[in-house]
């Protein structure tokens, strides 16, 4: 016990008991004929992840596969708002995110998730939570020059100019996948050919 708060946390996580649904995930893959899983597209700002997520939804959903992408930006509009940048900000940012990934893949979900993600442990412990072969880490390779001259947001720009502190590739590091599940580099493929490399990817695991 550090001190009385802890100790009260502590307490009531021995009250909290995992309810298992009456519909399994297992039942729910069968039900829509694909396996669920997390693409979890990782990579510097600028490199294409929305953009990435987004282009293999879309080829899911035409192939009436359940899916859904969780960007970034979107998330710390709602359950992740009140979170800032720093180092400890941005882990709780990537945990909350994992969780729910987790409950879309207990779902029946393939879950496209597109949030730069820079700490390796911090992927790594999202994989942990999941079963074998459910996280997918697709690492959105792109050059830092690429990003910053594509630099959509304007976000690199501020960056330079010291307006936006611990920024991903320029004062904040970004820690590269050891063994991604895929690795596709969009500098050097289109959209449409990196989206190909993914769902090439989802078959070949015979999840859809």
């Amino acid at each position: 016990m550090i001190n009385g708060t802890v100790n009260k946390v502590s307490t009531e996580n021995k009250n909290i008991v995992w309810h298992e649904t009456t519909v399994s995930k297992l039942e729910r893959q069968e039900k829509y004929n694909h396996k669920s899983a997390v693409l979890w597209f990782t990579g510097l700002s600028g490199a294409g992840k929305s953009t990435l997520a987004n282009a293999v939804e879309h080829k899911l959903f035409e192939r009436n596969v359940h899916s859904y992408v969780l960007d970034g930006d979107n998330v710390r509009h709602g359950l992740n708002k009140g979170l800032g940048f720093s180092d400890e900000d941005r882990k709780e940012n990537i945990r909350r995110i994992g969780e729910v990934a987790k409950l879309f893949v207990d779902a029946g979900v393939i879950t496209c998730t597109a949030f730069i993600s820079p700490f390796r442990e911090d992927r790594d412990n999202v994989r942990a939570i999941l079963e074998d072969g459910e996280f997918i880490e697709v690492y959105v390779k792109c050059a830092l020059e690429t990003c910053e001259q594509r630099d959509p947001k304007g976000l690199y720009k501020k960056a330079r100019a010291g307006e936006i502190p611990e920024f991903t590739g320029i004062s904040s590091p970004y820690e590269e996948p050891h063994k991604p599940e895929l690795i596709v580099e969009t500098d050097k493929v289109s959209i449409e050919e990196a989206a190909e490399q993914v769902l090439l990817y989802l078959k070949s695991k015979a999840i859809i």
